[in-house]
């Protein structure tokens, strides 16, 4: 692939499946391995897309870089005559967070989503030629999960067909929207819809807040970036801005319209499609995030196994090939193999989880233009729980990942610092991850409330129809290969999450009033929410396996992969599936013996593993992650580069350091 000495041939020499099947089973058809992979080849090979300075770049350097960037993106894809697919595959693989993240993640959908047809013909060409550049105002600066809370105000003004767009507060001021701050010409600006004095909610409205001649901010428009962000580069390449409107005024047809409309006459109408349609796009969204997910913990278990495996420390010295005395690869020790094979394990697993979630989005989309509702409550729960799941998981998993690298994954060019700082904002945007699973809760508990009406539960919530059983059943597991067995595996989960759901029902019933309740068992109801959400991702990555898994070796690869990510959860979760009554202790010594006797099966196999990720070393960014394994003379490399080093004697040598050392700081201007 990448590089001419390879230093990790022995341990690929090792693999016992075929790494080429198991890429396709990863990109998730033959076609789309197909093309992301010329697309990442594309991205690497060309210097216009060149990431390993970004550490040294100042904040302004960066975004202006990141400017630089989105514009040659587009000025490819408009040369190479790109398809949508091969275009968002290129975004992809630049991986530079710029506007154009926000202009085609939210600003597009949300007009596809919201608008009507006329709307749509309209100002959608506008947007995918980027004739205009869109951004997604809803968050404030004093509200951001509490959607229905948000103050800035749409009134409208009958004698002028207008609304005036208004931030009453400061606290209303639109605050966190990439792009906002120095690009986007236009924002879907969320606000209280006020006509005949009556406040109807939160409405989408499409605003201009530039000129389209000199990008000033229009009048009564007040807008800027909100500041550096966390971490060396990652989202500081982005302007995330603020935005407040003083009586901006804006045609009433600007008013997103699908679900309901102003009239000229200032009525507030609903039209015939159906407003939960709109719930579509927020499916879609986290659908995405989990996604992401996938793809930032495998980036870093990539990184980490890659170092495991070059990294040698301590232990009995013994003969390498050449016949010299060699220490221990750090991969070689088990506080090493039961830290990273999990993540190893879960990058799978939410890659698996991630592509059943798009049909769930599909399926879901085709029920609601049929006028079907009723997957809808199941479909939001599962998407916010496992948005929430995935991405707490997966931030913990590139940190535990930076430390598994040792001193060196703390450096900027071991490409972990900057990863971590890209992804964990997922754990807030778009949904705080622990208010998600409360609604996951509120979802489960009404669940459980209905089965006495003899409402049968659908999708992911079927188990619930079996509480009987379930809540009454033993594990069967004597000895520890019964722990392999998925039905056995699938039942200890269903068990765990309906014991847990239960007794947060029963609990809820001892207080005065509901809220009470949910207030006061609010922890448990997370915990019942998690192990709702870990069941999901367990049963679909055993549903996967069912399937029919072509290449030599690759489903038996899986099935380790699937076994690590269940047992490891048990393993994490003792108190839950013991106090639940579902396993027993010696079950669950049981399953800590296979989950060792798995990571030494893994073993021989992990580096093929993460090779079939199939990124570049580009994307990857990452000295230690480097396919080739030539860790250590390109991280001296890297030293040389920083400017620190571009002078023998450092700037602020004679006015600062020769004082000190030659005892005449007094006299020194300081």
């Amino acid at each position: 692939m990448e590089g001419k000495m390879d230093h990790l041939a022995h341990e690929r020499s090792k693999a016992q499946f075929s790494v080429e099947e198991m890429k396709v089973i990863w990109a998730g058809s033959l076609h789309a391995f197909q093309v992301s992979d010329r697309i990442s080849q594309l991205v690497a090979s060309d210097p216009g897309f060149r990431k390993d300075n970004r550490a040294v770049l100042s904040r302004k350097e960066l975004f202006k870089s990141a400017l630089r960037k989105a514009a040659y993106v587009w000025k490819r894809i408009n040369e190479l005559a790109l398809s949508e697919e091969e275009a968002s595959w290129l975004r992809f693989y630049v991986d530079e967070l710029a506007y154009a993240y926000l202009h085609w993640a939210m600003f597009v959908p949300a007009i596809k989503g919201s608008a009507t047809e006329e709307q749509q013909q309209k100002w959608l060409p506008l947007a995918n030629n980027m004739q205009i550049i869109g951004t997604y105002a809803q968050t404030e600066l004093g509200h951001g999960s509490n959607v229905r809370g948000l103050e800035t105000t749409a009134t409208f003004d009958q004698e002028t067909d207008e609304f005036i767009i208004h931030s009453p507060t400061l606290t209303s001021s639109k605050w966190w929207p990439g792009g906002l701050g120095k690009v986007a010409t236009h924002a879907v600006v969320y606000a209280r819809l006020i006509t005949d004095g009556q406040d109807y909610g939160v409405h989408g409205f499409l605003v201009q807040i530039r000129s389209l001649d000199d990008h000033f901010p229009l009048p009564g428009v007040t807008v800027g970036d909100i500041g550096m962000k966390f971490g060396s580069g990652a989202f500081n390449s982005m302007d995330n801005g603020f935005l407040r409107f003083d009586h901006v005024r804006i045609p009433r047809n600007q008013m997103l319209m699908r679900v309901s409309q102003v009239t000229r006459q200032g009525k507030y109408v609903e039209s015939n499609v159906p407003k939960q349609l709109i719930y579509g796009a927020m499916v879609y969204v986290r659908q995405t995030i989990v996604a992401d997910a996938s793809i930032f913990l495998s980036r870093a278990v990539c990184i980490a196994t890659r170092y495991s495996a070059v990294r040698r420390q301590f232990g009995p010295p013994h003969k390498d090939q050449n016949g010299n005395g060699v220490e221990t690869q750090v991969i070689d020790y088990k506080t090493q193999q039961s830290r990273l094979f999990p993540l190893l394990a879960s990058a799978y697993a939410f890659r698996f989880v991630g592509e059943w979630l798009k049909w769930l989005y599909t399926d879901l989309i085709q029920k609601l233009e049929a006028n079907d509702f009723s997957t809808l409550p199941e479909a939001h729960a599962c998407t916010a729980g496992l948005k929430s799941l995935t991405t707490s998981a997966a931030a913990d998993g590139i940190e535990e990942c930076r430390k598994l690298c040792g001193g060196h994954g703390y450096l900027f060019s071991s490409g972990l610092p900057e990863l971590y700082a890209a992804f964990v904002p997922a754990c807030t945007y778009e949904g705080d991850n622990i208010v998600l699973l409360l609604q996951v809760s509120r979802f489960l508990m009404k669940t459980i409330s209905q089965l006495q009406t003899g409402k049968k539960p659908i999708g992911t919530t079927a188990y619930m129809g079996h509480v009987e059983h379930l809540i009454q059943c033993h594990c069967e597991v004597q000895k520890a290969e019964d722990w392999l067995n998925p039905s056995v595996i699938l039942e200890a989960f269903e068990a765990r999450a309906i014991r847990l759901s239960v007794a947060c029902a029963e609990n809820l019933t001892k207080f005065a009033t509901p809220l009470q309740g949910f207030s006061e068992l609010s922890p448990d109801l997370v915990e019942a929410a998690v192990a709702h959400c870990q069941l999901i991702v367990v049963s679909k990555f055993i549903e996967k396996l069912q399937q029919n898994i072509e290449g030599n070796g690759v489903k038996q690869q899986l099935e380790t992969l699937c076994n690590i990510y269940c047992l490891n959860l048990i393993h994490k979760h003792l108190g839950d599936f013991l106090s639940t009554g579902s396993i027993s202790p010696k079950q669950a010594s049981l399953a800590s013996d296979q989950l060792r006797s798995l990571y030494s099966k893994l073993r021989p196999n992990v580096i093929a593993l993460v090779d079939a990720f199939n990124y570049t070393d580009h994307f990857l960014g990452s000295v230690l992650g480097r396919y080739d394994g030539n860790v250590y003379p390109k991280l001296y490399e890297e030293a040389w580069k920083d400017p620190l080093n571009d002078s023998i004697v450092p700037d602020g040598y004679h006015e600062y350091i020769q004082p000190v050392l030659k005892q005449q700081l007094r006299n020194a201007r300081l």
